[in-house]
């Protein structure tokens, strides 16, 4: 893969008409994610509509991705939450965000947007996984017509009513909404359907999947409340934003109080907001980059910059920390976004309705846009994706889903790093018992470093050379190392009187001369491959 320029000029009509598209169906699922995180948050309603909009009209034209999307997030609202209590009121907790985005600028220019590479691939995958299945598992409540738990919440514990993922499932069957579960059910054949729909009838293929949707609740909704209005969808069941103005907008900002920030505790929260925001936007960035069809690298420094400048902005005028969010930016990408100007049009999208069209936005069912977030969901959690991991082997599929159900039983940080706990004691394992392997024949023995031998596979090659039996003969042949630590040497070194002692016929085979020198920084030379025996 190659780092792509983010140029304007590869901006062309097709690219606008799918950027466009594309920009449209981000903004139907950001909508109720930015009002919900806000809610979710303990914040003012209308900040998560401002941190949207800052994301899409500013973020994105400074975004060192193509595809990735920015937004209120979901895995922010404890911290939020925890934040203005802690400081007293949200004006006061405004500051702290101010500092946390000039912090994540810092981060920019140092250079950490190197630490994405070192993000395990397969707990990548797993995240993903996990996610498409959280998205499923909290949308089924809202297809059924309980609408209490906020929209874009990821989190197995629900902090808005003490619920969890599975109980909300089963209190939504004990109160079933027969006009919201049709709607979903047919939101989902819709977009089932639309592919086969659009290759005959050219309607179709000139409105995305997710706005016909959207469109055919909101004509079931209104034909509904014709005829029978006890039956229709309202209150908690749709879309809630307030009705505004330019005036309401001037009226709604909210501004940092500057002299707090020499307290210590605003600085505790900048940093916690900087550093959590930062590794959640880095993860989106991979596993962005890794849904990417033209498999474009994305610039992690650049991105920490543009975070740190929204942030900068949303805490000067009211809104809530954001992130780069995997749900929005996989919605990007499903529905053909080709460049960051998608995520602007999203941001364009916001705030010309929200201004414009509040009153027609307040009567969009919550299951209409269960359907299209359940479409996202089984996307990014297939059967297909499944079977391409297990197909890698069971050192694939082991942390994989551990990364899975840790992401849904806990939240998305800590799920993530339980996966990448898991990868890597698979891949120490995998050095232990890899990295050396021993074959008999009669007495003879061979022991063979098949790889690097560094101090991890020490009690490996003790517990190997203790099991050798007197009067045997012993090959170690380390002509694949290209590697061999110190310890490893020093034990050899140890066990030759030893392997006199117990008549054992020692043969080394290119094992000498492999050690890492620090001081000289000196390559080693390639051994003669000729001299098959070396003395340590």
């Amino acid at each position: 893969m190659q780092r792509a320029a983010l140029s304007a000029n590869q901006f062309g009509a097709p690219v606008w008409r799918s950027d466009l598209v594309s920009g449209l169906v981000v903004f139907l699922v950001a909508l109720p994610l930015c009002l919900g995180i806000a809610l979710a948050s303990g914040a003012p309603v209308f900040s998560g509509l401002i941190t949207g909009i800052i994301a899409g009209l500013v973020v994105s034209l400074l975004s060192g991705s193509h595809l990735s999307v920015s937004g209120p997030a979901a895995g922010l609202t404890v911290i939020v939450a925890a934040g203005i209590s802690k400081l007293g009121g949200f004006e006061n907790f405004l500051a702290a965000v101010v500092l946390a985005g000039a912090i994540q600028i810092v981060f920019g220019f140092a250079r950490l947007g190197i630490l994405s590479g070192f993000f395990f691939f397969i707990v990548i995958q797993g995240m993903l996984a996990a996610i498409g299945s959280t998205i499923v598992l909290k949308q089924i409540p809202h297809a059924l017509g309980r609408d209490s738990d906020y929209e874009g919440d990821l989190d197995f514990w629900s902090i808005t009513d003490g619920e969890n993922t599975l109980s909300e499932i089963w209190l939504a069957l004990e109160a079933l909404h027969p006009l919201a579960i049709v709607i979903a059910i047919v939101g989902i054949v819709l977009l089932v359907k639309w592919p086969a729909l659009s290759a005959r009838f050219s309607f179709f293929q000139n409105v995305p999947g997710p706005l016909g949707v959207v469109v055919m609740g909101l004509l079931l909704n209104f034909g509904v409340a014709a005829l029978v209005p006890t039956w229709a969808l309202q209150g908690s069941h749709v879309v809630s934003i307030p009705d505004v103005s330019f005036g309401f907008i001037w009226h709604s900002l909210r501004f940092p109080g500057m002299e707090l920030f020499y307290r210590p505790e605003v600085w505790t929260t900048a940093f916690t907001l900087a550093l959590v925001g930062s590794i959640e936007t880095l993860l989106c960035l991979e596993a962005t980059d890794g849904l990417d069809p033209k498999g474009r690298i994305s610039d992690g420094n650049r991105e920490l910059f543009a975070q740190g400048i929204g942030n900068v902005l949303c805490g000067l005028v009211g809104g809530i920390p954001m992130t780069s969010v995997i749900v929005r930016s996989s919605a990007n990408v499903y529905a053909g976004g080709q460049t960051r100007w998608a995520s602007f049009f999203h941001g364009l999208f916001l705030f010309l309705c929200v201004v414009l069209l509040a009153p027609v936005l307040n009567s969009i069912p919550l299951a209409a846009l269960a359907a299209v977030l359940c479409m996202v969901g089984y996307k990014l959690a297939s059967p297909t994706v499944f079977r391409k991991v297990f197909h890698g082997g069971i050192e694939q599929g082991i942390p994989f889903l551990v990364t899975i159900l840790a992401i849904v039983f806990t939240n998305l940080l800590q799920g993530v790093l339980i996966g990448a706990a898991v990868a890597a004691l698979i891949v120490l394992m995998s050095n232990l018992y890899g990295a050396i392997v021993m074959i008999r024949e009669g007495s003879t023995y061979f022991i063979q470093f098949t790889k690097d031998v560094p101090f991890s596979n020490k009690m490996r090659l003790r517990q190997l050379l203790n099991s050798i039996p007197e009067n045997s003969m012993l090959y170690i042949d380390g002509s694949r190392a290209t590697f061999i630590d110190s310890d490893i040497y020093v034990m050899l070194e140890e066990f030759r009187p030893r392997a006199a002692q117990r008549k054992i016929d020692l043969q080394l085979i290119e094992v000498g001369g492999k050690k890492y020198r620090i001081l000289n920084r000196k390559r080693r030379k390639v051994e003669n491959v000729s001299n098959k025996t070396a003395s340590l």
